[in-house]
């Protein structure tokens, strides 16, 4: 089973790898663009699957690490640092302190007083960035231009998706290890009975601020991605209902499953696609349809398929922020 999840996971890739090269071809250069969107929403909902799905803390401020990478890098691009070597670890590091100070907060609670303060702090970078008149306000922030990289031109879309490519490969990599580490089974642990780790002597409250921390980090790259992306930064993206955007497609993905997040970025957004061309109103029939993954798949679209992608799902306790 493990060798045929890895021949998928390859051909999976080889598919990515090839598709830039073969969409002149087909006249499918737009949706060059449109993978790497995918690829960096794949990205933030995984982010949020590693405190979600493995540490059992449903938290609905997770667009506010997401916004305030891709905003790091807005306002040090206006400030003429313009380098990703420079402003990408800086949103990251913005995210990680703002996910640590949400985090050791709202983790000293538990259930829906959790979720409230997670939302709480996300209104309030909301709030504060609309107020930002300097910043765009209300109506958003563009960039002057692409971060810079040495040897990569990021207004190149092959050169900028096949960056995306590979910094997705190494985070979902990373995100592997993490989870299959001591820290991630005692992450787990914490998640199906705090009580009976704390009582072992693990340090609950750190190994959950921890992960809360390194899920914010991630949420910022991918932020830093999405401004480059569009070249434009909307304080929407910190708003709770984008929140509820990454938790849908973890939930729709597969909780607690390694590619649950991925999945899930890529079932929402290409719906969304498909039927944005069928009709104005796409929200409807895109409800409709979640509806039926749901119901029709409560462990997830990855977890229906079983160990084919993703292995056995974590077992949930539906235990909010514990």
């Amino acid at each position: 089973m493990r060798t045929s999840s890895m021949l998928w996971t390859l051909a999976l890739l080889a598919a990515l790898a090839a598709f830039p090269l073969v969409a002149p071809a087909l006249g499918l250069d737009f949706y060059i663009s449109f993978v790497r969107r995918v690829l960096i929403y794949a990205l933030a909902a995984t982010s949020l699957n590693l405190i979600l799905g493995y540490g059992g803390m449903v938290a609905l401020g997770h667009a506010a690490f997401f916004g305030a990478g891709a905003y790091a890098v807005g306002i040090l691009a206006m400030s003429g640092v313009t380098s990703a070597l420079v402003s990408w670890p800086v949103a990251m590091l913005l995210a990680a302190l703002l996910a640590c100070l949400t985090g050791a907060v709202s983790l000293r609670t538990r259930g829906v007083y959790f979720i409230m303060i997670t939302l709480a702090f996300a209104q309030m970078l909301f709030y504060i960035f609309i107020s930002l008149r300097q910043y765009g306000g209300e109506d958003g922030l563009n960039l002057p231009g692409y971060s810079t990289l040495p040897g990569i031109d990021l207004a190149d879309d092959r050169s900028f998706y096949y960056l995306v490519l590979v910094i997705f490969v190494v985070m979902m990599w990373l995100f592997g290890r993490v989870t299959q580490s001591r820290f991630g089974t005692a992450l787990q642990g914490i998640r199906e009975n705090e009580s009976r780790m704390e009582s072992m002597g693990y340090p609950v409250y750190r190994i959950k601020l921890t992960a809360f921390t390194l899920s914010g980090a991630a949420a910022g790259l991918a932020g830093a991605l999405l401004a480059n992306h569009n070249l434009f930064i909307s304080p929407s993206l910190m708003h709770w209902t984008q929140s509820a955007n990454l938790l849908i497609m973890v939930l729709v993905g597969g909780i607690g499953l390694r590619y649950g997040g991925v999945a899930g970025a890529v079932v929402m957004l290409v719906l969304e696609e498909v039927l944005r061309q069928w009709t104005e109103y796409w929200h409807l029939p895109l409800g409709v349809l979640l509806l039926g993954v749901v119901f029709g798949a409560p462990r997830g679209l990855v977890g229906l398929l079983g160990p084919l992608f993703g292995g056995r799902a974590a077992a949930q306790t539906g235990k909010a922020g514990s």
